[in-house]
């Protein structure tokens, strides 16, 4: 195993690297999908909004029972006058979380892992040292941020070779549990993608398949999520039509960091989807296809947590009109993107293809719940 603990690690050199972008793109009008027309002027000045700031087009994808429609503003690719699609496949970061927390309470369903079991049941020894005890972190504590589990991500951030090779979970799960956990299991909260790269390894542990394999297997497939897949180590590319996703580092000109090693952001964030694929899959969730209605209480009863409160890979959202939606964020360099849908069949996807000019990334939650409502 690579270890990377003992390197000297330069902050701000990897193209995974968070930060300030200077990205430009004029507004695009909005574009009806499916043959209907409408008035969401609130939605587009949101996303004209983001263009203004820096970023170089944005969408959103929004439908209920009867309708379906899409604005969008600037380009999917700098250099050329097209708007995102909803189809264009994009980089959809820990909106991941929501599919590994489904695979992994199906599990619990069919009596292979316990909700409530500790880590060390499944992966002896992993979860160990450094005030770590897999023996007091389980399955739903990972599963909902409340485990202690520091992050890797910054590790891997500052390490201007992590884009440039495949990389082990083990590896990932070494860099996390390098640094000391941040509380007692149970006793808090803290977004930890460590965790979630230990979910990914429980699921292979237990069923003897890749993750990324039960994810096709237990819900792209069956769901019909056909642009929706989990790349595998070294498959860089987006295949199929995309919009590219860039950054731009401190003093340097805007990069197109599309290509990206799939293994780095691994089962906390791999996936690789679009607004129509992702609002159906979390449509399907609530509208109980995904889960025995017994799991999906346990996936929707949360914790305060940074932001909305936080269940077992989803959040619960507060809707400005009143009610709640349900869904998760993804942010990585090159893409920020918000999934939610409603009891109700209101569901919407929002996705930016970079970040703002001051560094901040764009409010796609915000452009959520403006379609939402």
């Amino acid at each position: 195993m690579r270890t990377r603990k003992s390197r000297r690690l330069v902050a701000g050199s990897v193209a995974l690297a968070l930060g300030a972008g200077c990205l430009t793109a004029a507004p695009v009008a909005a574009q009806p999908d499916g043959g209907h027309t409408g008035d969401h002027a609130d939605v587009q000045a949101v996303v004209d909004g983001f263009t203004a700031r820096g970023v170089p087009g944005a969408m959103v994808f929004a439908q209920d029972r009867h309708r379906r429609w899409t604005v969008s503003s600037g380009t999917g690719k700098l250099g050329v006058d097209r708007p995102i699609r909803p189809w264009d496949r994009v980089r959809v970061a820990s909106n991941t979380k929501m599919f590994v927390a489904a695979v992994v309470l199906q599990l619990v369903g069919e009596g292979t892992v316990g909700l409530d079991a500790p880590i060390e049941q499944y992966l002896p020894g992993l979860v160990r040292g450094n005030g770590y005890d897999g023996a007091r972190v389980t399955v739903r504590q990972l599963l909902q941020h409340t485990s202690g589990m520091a992050d890797y991500i910054s590790d891997v951030l500052a390490d201007p070779d992590a884009n440039n090779h495949p990389w082990r979970p083990e590896e990932l799960v070494e860099l996390g549990l390098s640094h000391p956990p941040l509380f007692d299991p149970g006793t808090g909260w803290a977004y930890s993608n460590t965790g979630y790269i230990v979910l990914g390894m429980l699921v292979e542990a237990v069923t003897g398949n890749d993750v990324g394999a039960e994810i096709t297997d237990r819900l792209i497939r069956p769901l019909g999520l056909w642009q929706t897949t989990y790349p595998q180590a070294g498959d860089k590319r987006i295949q199929g039509p995309h919009a590219h996703g860039y950054y731009a580092f401190p003093g340097q000109p805007v990069a197109d960091v599309t290509e990206l090693e799939p293994s780095l952001p691994g089962a906390a964030a791999a996936l690789i989807s679009t607004g129509p694929d992702l609002t159906r899959f979390v449509r399907a969730l609530l509208a109980g296809k995904v889960l025995r209605p017994d799991l999906l209480a346990q996936m929707l009863t949360t914790v305060p947590a940074e932001g909305p409160d936080y269940g077992l890979g989803i959040r619960e959202i507060p809707l400005p009109c009143g009610g709640v939606a349900w869904g998760h964020a993804g942010n990585m360099p090159g893409y920020d993107s918000f999934t939610a849908a409603t009891h109700d069949g209101r569901s919407a996807f929002a996705v930016a293809n970079g970040h703002l000019t001051n560094g901040d990334t764009a409010n796609v939650r915000g452009a959520v719940e403006s379609a939402l409502c």
